[in-house]
């Protein structure tokens, strides 16, 4: 810790007025304030100091041998503190004109690139310049890690609850549909797939930690007990296109969001198996860490808009 001995950077910036100058009068113009001022603060860092700074005399004001010492460091002092103040701005302009967005995959992928470009359109509208979104898309479990190490200011995620520790806000619901190819044996079934039958069948599924495999789980698990056997994936894949894609190969059946797989539906790339006794609905959430209320600026406006596009 500092001692009490050490100026504050104004009295050093008076200090080095002094020494460029030669006289207290001079010093005082240059500053901005009265010759009495400066005296006093003068009088002020050399009490403070306990050091003697600087000569009076009727021709001027000299820097005592200590006092060209102390200068010489205040001058590199007041230097790294410009620079720091330069940098802090620089900061400050960067918050204001960039967000970190980290999403889930559904999420990026399927609803962010709607909310961004009515974002930007209602930014022009209001005549201000547009905020530059740095989005990284990923899981929902690495999206929680970015916000707690501070390398995003807002996240997206999906799952059976709010993440813990984050504050979050609900930005619309979303259902898991059990998807296979037109000739899997599912396809022309009656009865719909239970439970049990789903746990115990090998499926395409996304990696651990994704907001679509948290859910899926979830919701075996309220229906079969956190006890449940349940049978390996045939694949864990990282993507969710890579999942439609090994579901339209032939790897099996897989369970995704209906937003991921609209498109196929209607092409008929890939049919939706109704369920038994299953809930795959899950809740899709802006989450953030810091206090409750987001704070004015680009954050909060994607929210508001992503509340207002409110999906379902």
């Amino acid at each position: 810790m500092l001692s009490a001995h050490l100026p504050d950077l104004a009295a050093l910036e008076v200090l080095l007025a002094v020494a460029r100058t030669g006289s207290l009068n001079s010093a005082a113009a240059e500053v901005g304030v009265s010759q009495q001022a400066v005296s006093a603060r003068i009088r002020s860092i050399e009490a403070q100091t306990g050091v003697v700074l600087v000569t009076r005399t009727p021709r001027g004001s000299t820097l005592t041998p200590s006092g060209v010492v102390v200068a010489e460091w205040a001058a590199r002092l007041l230097e790294l503190a410009a620079e720091m103040d330069a940098g802090l701005a620089t900061l400050r302009r960067d918050g204001l004109g960039r967000l970190r967005v980290s999403a889930s995959l559904t999420i990026a992928e399927q609803l962010l690139p709607g909310w961004l470009v009515a974002m930007n359109a209602d930014t022009a509208r209001r005549g201000h310049a547009a905020t530059e979104i740095v989005l990284t898309a990923t899981n929902s479990e690495t999206v929680v890690q970015h916000l707690r190490s501070g390398a995003a200011e807002l996240g997206f995620v999906e799952g059976p609850a709010a993440p813990r520790g984050l504050h979050s806000r609900s930005v619309g619901t979303d259902e898991l549909l059990i998807v296979v190819r037109p000739d899997h044996p599912w396809a022309r079934r009656q009865r719909p797939v239970t439970a049990r039958e789903l746990a115990g069948t090998a499926l395409v599924t996304r990696e651990e930690g994704s907001g679509t495999r948290s859910a899926l789980d979830a919701a075996v698990r309220a229906v079969l007990g956190d006890g449940a056997e349940t049978a390996a994936p045939a694949l864990s894949l990282s993507t969710t296109a890579a999942v439609r894609a090994a579901v339209i190969a032939g790897a099996g059946p897989a369970v995704l969001s209906e937003l991921a797989v609209i498109d196929d539906l209607t092409a008929g790339r890939l049919k939706a198996v109704r369920t038994e006794g299953l809930r795959l609905d899950r809740t899709l959430r802006a989450v953030w860490s810091g206090g409750p209320t987001l704070p004015a600026g680009a954050a909060r406006e994607l929210v508001a808009l992503a509340v207002s596009r409110r999906h379902r």
